[in-house]
């Protein structure tokens, strides 16, 4: 990449301002202000070891989980930015038990609502695996300077307005859509700025690579565990066997399989009959990322853009990634 003639996120986004027929710039500066949160959240990974803030917070969130104390500080960032930009009027975030109302001067009548989870993979950050941030974003449903509710983050797929990620790596890297392709900026930590590193990404339509945790294998659907079966068998006509590669957080592996092609399974086990992934905070967004890059995302019996939500922590199965590698495991399902 040339570093004379790089494109920012800042320029990107408003170069295809005219895209968003709904917006008046509210929109644009949202999208800042998320990208301003993940470099300080960025930031503050990268140092965290030497500044003490590795480790558990000592409470636990409404998922049961342990909370870290970078999730705390990644969850109150984006609170506290999102609130100054004004844009938004309701965050839900994965760490919160209830929808947060924004209290900044212009909240009340911000247009949109965010549904987040501020650091996705914190179980991973002790051991200095990739973590992330994930994001959605709504047009609110309620009347403008009234109070925000519920329904106005219990909105399907189809309604997004934008989604993305961002991967605390080996470098920093955003990606995100707002239905008309998926694009990937990389944090050029000299200029304090998200370069565009990766235009117009399409994830291959088939791959080998597949991604679950195979230690959770006794308690899965028998149609699961045939696709795991099925993918280890030699056979040169359809590239078998495939190679796995799970590392443990949803945002890493989504990552590697949208770039080099791969599928991403986390069905429903007996210990989680509905699943364990979040269907506001996970699987909507990077659904709509797969979608937009080419490829498919099911619960094994439902497209998962289509489902309408019925509760804040809501969780469903989920098969992600590329087109044919999904078509091959819901087949192998369906044959039960």
């Amino acid at each position: 990449m040339n570093e004379f003639n790089v494109t920012t996120l800042g320029q990107f986004i408003i170069q295809k301002q005219q895209e968003y027929t709904f917006a008046k710039g509210e929109f644009s500066r949202l999208l800042r202000d998320i990208g301003i949160a993940a470099k300080v959240i960025s930031r503050e990974v990268n140092k965290a070891g030497l500044t003490q803030i590795l480790g558990d917070h000592g409470s636990i969130n409404v998922q049961g989980e342990d909370v870290k104390k970078l999730d705390i500080i990644a969850n109150e960032m984006f609170i506290s930015t999102l609130s100054a930009g004004g844009e938004v009027c309701v965050l839900a975030s994965e760490e919160e038990d209830t929808i947060l109302p924004l209290k900044g001067t212009f909240s009340k009548n911000g247009k949109y609502v965010v549904c987040i989870d501020p650091l996705d993979g914190s179980s991973n950050i002790d051991v200095n695996v990739s973590i992330g941030t994930i994001f959605s974003i709504y047009r609110r449903l309620s009347e403008p300077g009234t109070e925000p509710n519920l329904q106005d983050v219990l909105q399907s797929g189809n309604k997004l307005v934008a989604a993305g990620y961002v991967i605390y790596g080996s470098s920093t890297m955003l990606v995100y859509s707002t239905g008309n392709g998926v694009n990937g900026f990389t944090l050029d930590p000299s200029i304090g700025e998200f370069c565009l590193s990766h235009p117009d990404i399409k994830t291959p339509t088939d791959a080998k690579i597949y991604s679950v945790n195979e230690g959770n294998a006794i308690e899965i659907p028998d149609g699961v565990k045939k696709y795991l079966d099925w993918v280890k068998q030699d056979d040169k006509a359809t590239n078998r066997p495939y190679s796995a590669r799970y590392i443990g957080s949803m945002v890493a592996d989504f990552h590697r399989n949208l770039l080099k092609g791969g599928v991403f399974i986390y069905p429903a086990t007996a210990k989680s009959p509905n699943g364990k992934l979040r269907l506001m905070f996970e699987c909507i967004p990077m659904s709509f990322i797969a979608e937009q890059a080419g490829g498919k995302s099911t619960t094994g019996s439902e497209r998962i853009l289509d489902i309408e939500p019925s509760e804040l922590h809501q969780r469903v199965p989920v098969i992600m990634g590329s087109e044919n590698m999904v078509n091959k495991v819901v087949e192998m399902i369906n044959q039960n």
